[in-house]
């Protein structure tokens, strides 16, 4: 053993190991010291960021943003120490990075699509949305995605490429939503009395306010039934449930005053046609003897339907 070390000190092997060990436990050192210090100067900004009263899902993407590209320059400040030349690296990363691009279009353009959405803020975090069918609320946005909450509190996670091809629909841009119902009456009802049953009914429910001001419209003239529009606006917490009680309850009032809301139906209408009668009474069907021809059969050379013309 002492010869080895001889032989490896004689040939200088030793004052290299040493070295080089040194420099790898200096970039350790550097990294494991620069991750903490990345951590606390985005925790820094975050909080600055809240006290700047950016919009939470803004900060929370600027946040990751930047971590990302600390972590970056830390992993090349940490190669440079183990003596690894910054041109080279540089080079190399260039190229890696073109390879990277082609073969990850599609990421990328997520994250072109992330900074879209931070930068045009089509929605915010709790805001309930509509994109590509699916409809949650808004928990976060990240570099590669956007995670919204289902009403059954299924995670709904939708690339951020397909959030800005896709159109957006921002059911809560405001304190409060329209509520909308399309409910229709027999031709037969009143719709003065209907009108104000259903006015009563919105304007009983002390969730619905007051300005805009509740209205009740006729929509169509509709194949089975007069369809009336009946229309107020709710705050944003209240739209599901108040939605669901004013049908009910509107339901209710028009079952009272006897105002029906009607299946849809169809007229039909039978003429009888004078002609000669058979015994009984019964109308006599023509024979095929009678009018001088005689049925053919589908094997019977006589039948050549004609062809399609296509």
């Amino acid at each position: 053993m002492e010869s080895i070390w001889s032989w490896l000190h004689e040939t200088g092997w030793s004052e290299m190991a040493i070295s080089i060990g040194l420099h790898v436990l200096g970039a350790l050192a550097l990294f494991f010291i620069g991750l903490r210090i990345v951590k606390w100067i985005t925790g820094f900004a975050e909080r600055g960021l809240a006290r700047a009263n950016v919009e939470p899902t803004a900060a929370m993407f600027l946040r990751k943003v930047t971590y990302v590209i600390l972590l970056v320059v830390l992993v090349l400040a940490a190669l440079q120490v183990v003596g690894v030349p910054m041109t080279s690296t540089i080079a190399v990363l260039g190229a890696a990075g073109l390879a990277i691009g082609l073969a990850l279009k599609d990421s990328l353009s997520n994250i072109a699509s992330g900074v879209m959405l931070v930068s045009l803020r089509p929605f915010r975090a709790g805001d309930i949305v509509t994109i590509n069918g699916q409809t949650g609320k808004v928990e976060s946005v990240s570099i590669f995605q956007t995670q919204l909450r289902g009403a059954d509190n299924q995670t709904i996670v939708l690339p951020n490429s397909l959030v800005t091809t896709d159109s957006i629909i921002n059911l809560t841009p405001d304190v409060m939503r329209r509520i909308e119902l399309v409910i229709g009456i027999s031709y037969d009802a009143d719709i003065d009395a209907a009108r104000g049953l259903a006015m009563d009914t919105m304007q009983a429910d002390e969730r619905v306010l007051p300005e805009p001001p509740p209205d009740v419209l006729v929509y169509e003239l509709g194949d089975s039934s007069v369809n009336l529009g009946i229309r107020c606006h709710v705050a944003n917490a209240d739209f599901f449930v108040t939605k669901c009680e004013l049908t009910e309850r509107i339901k209710k009032a028009f079952d009272r005053d006897g105002i029906s809301i009607p299946f849809p139906q169809r007229d039909v209408h039978m003429y009888h046609h004078a002609g000669d009668t058979g015994a009984g009474g019964q109308q006599a069907l023509p024979s095929p003897s009678a009018s001088g021809s005689e049925a053919i059969d589908l094997d019977d050379p006589e039948h050549q339907p004609r062809p399609d013309p296509e």
